[in-house]
């Protein structure tokens, strides 16, 4: 088996606080003075992780591309992937089960039985009127699905071995992901207000506005793949680079500083469709890269409760919407007597049970499943060994 490579443990503390952003955001508390631009605007996370998916499969895979077109390799391949995704999300949808009692009671029957049925196969994101059924944010897993999907097939192609091509790979991919934004707000599909600038009319949009097109825009995996792709060269290109410790810090530092920049000073000033579907994406990348490496700005990052919170950040993203809601649903904060406390306590029961879910039911679930088809394949082995064997003459 090929050694395995380090951990970017900065980029799982970097999680963290994406995940925590994002939790914030959907339930934001007054008084976040200085850090408000960053949570009213915490949806643009979500392309984030998916630029992080994309780079760390093509880190884990780019020195050996052959454990994917070996003999099995895909479906070695898939078996990690679903092994991860599934587990805690089957218990999601058992555990917030009140969510589809409540959507049998707002929903056709029709759309009912179609979000039910799309949500276990995880295919509501598919479907823009169905993409926030049952649990509100299990929409980005039907999109990772298909990315997963595709990441075998990507892999095969003829990618550029430079780093200004790599660079140039990167840019392009952003540009082009970038067109159905721009001619949403164009061609305003959706017919909503508009605005003039640069002598055309613009739709007005942002985080309320519902519409066919918008929601495609949103929800559907084909709008992320060019995030995904740009991850996957932003993973050869940090390979290609090689930069020092040193460079790789004045890299963090820069792409922090431009996300202070656009958080602070650009973001009131521009589209909400254009930063949903990716603008922020070569700030994004710079982030990533520089802390790819070993320095000070990095090692902040790999802080252990930091790491610790960062590894369940799927579980966190999965489970907080849903566990929040029910929180204050059933008055829990109520019946503790801690309602002075809230919303900061059922944020840390958010992240306790996220992290609980990731020590009960992730990890347990990926080795079992690892341990199976681990022995599944040493038996199909052996079968076929045996079969060989029987055919070879026999020595009298």
């Amino acid at each position: 088996m090929p050694e395995r490579k380090p951990r970017l443990l900065a980029l799982t503390g970097l999680r963290t606080l994406l995940a925590v952003s994002i939790v914030l955001f959907h339930f934001t508390p007054a008084g976040l003075g200085p850090l408000y631009p960053l949570i009213d605007n915490g949806y643009v996370f979500v392309s984030f992780f998916f630029l992080i998916s994309g780079y760390i499969l093509s880190y884990n895979y780019l020195d050996h591309p052959d454990r994917l077109t070996r003999p099995g390799g895909l479906r070695d391949f898939w078996v990690a992937r679903l092994s991860r995704l599934y587990p805690v999300y089957f218990v999601s949808l058992f555990l917030f089960a009140e969510m589809l009692r409540n959507e049998w009671h707002v929903r056709s029957h029709t759309h009912f039985w179609e979000g039910a049925v799309s949500s276990v196969l995880l295919f509501q994101g598919w479907f823009p009127h169905l993409a926030t059924f049952w649990n509100t944010v299990t929409w980005t897993l039907s999109c990772e699905i298909v990315l997963y999907a595709v990441f075998p097939l990507l892999m095969r192609l003829r990618w550029p071995v430079t780093s200004p091509r790599l660079i140039a790979a990167i840019l392009g991919f952003w540009a082009v992901g970038m067109v159905p934004h721009f001619a949403y707000l164009l061609l305003n599909p959706d017919h909503l207000p508009t605005f003039a600038a640069f002598g055309r009319p613009w739709a007005t949009t942002n985080r309320f506005v519902d519409g066919f097109w918008i929601n495609w825009l949103k929800y559907t995996p084909v709008p992320y793949v060019c995030t995904f792709l740009a991850g996957i060269a932003l993973g050869k290109l940090q390979d290609t680079l090689r930069p020092t410790n040193a460079q790789r810090m004045a890299v963090a530092v820069a792409g922090f500083a431009l996300a202070w920049v656009v958080f602070y000073r650009l973001i009131p000033h521009l589209p909400y469709i254009l930063i949903h579907g990716g603008l922020l994406t070569p700030v994004f990348a710079t982030i990533i890269l520089g802390l790819s490496g070993p320095h000070p700005l990095a090692s902040v990052f790999a802080w252990r409760p930091l790491v610790e919170v960062g590894s369940a950040s799927y579980c966190l993203y999965l489970l907080h919407f849903n566990t929040f809601v029910l929180l204050h649903t059933h008055h829990i904060p109520e019946r503790l007597h801690v309602t002075r406390f809230d919303p900061w306590f059922s944020y840390i029961v958010v992240i306790l049970f996220a992290v609980a879910a990731r020590h009960l039911v992730e990890k347990p679930c990926q080795r079992a499943i690892g341990v199976w088809w681990k022995a599944r394949k040493t038996g199909i082995t052996a079968k076929h060994g045996n079969l060989d064997q029987s055919r070879l003459p026999s020595a009298g």
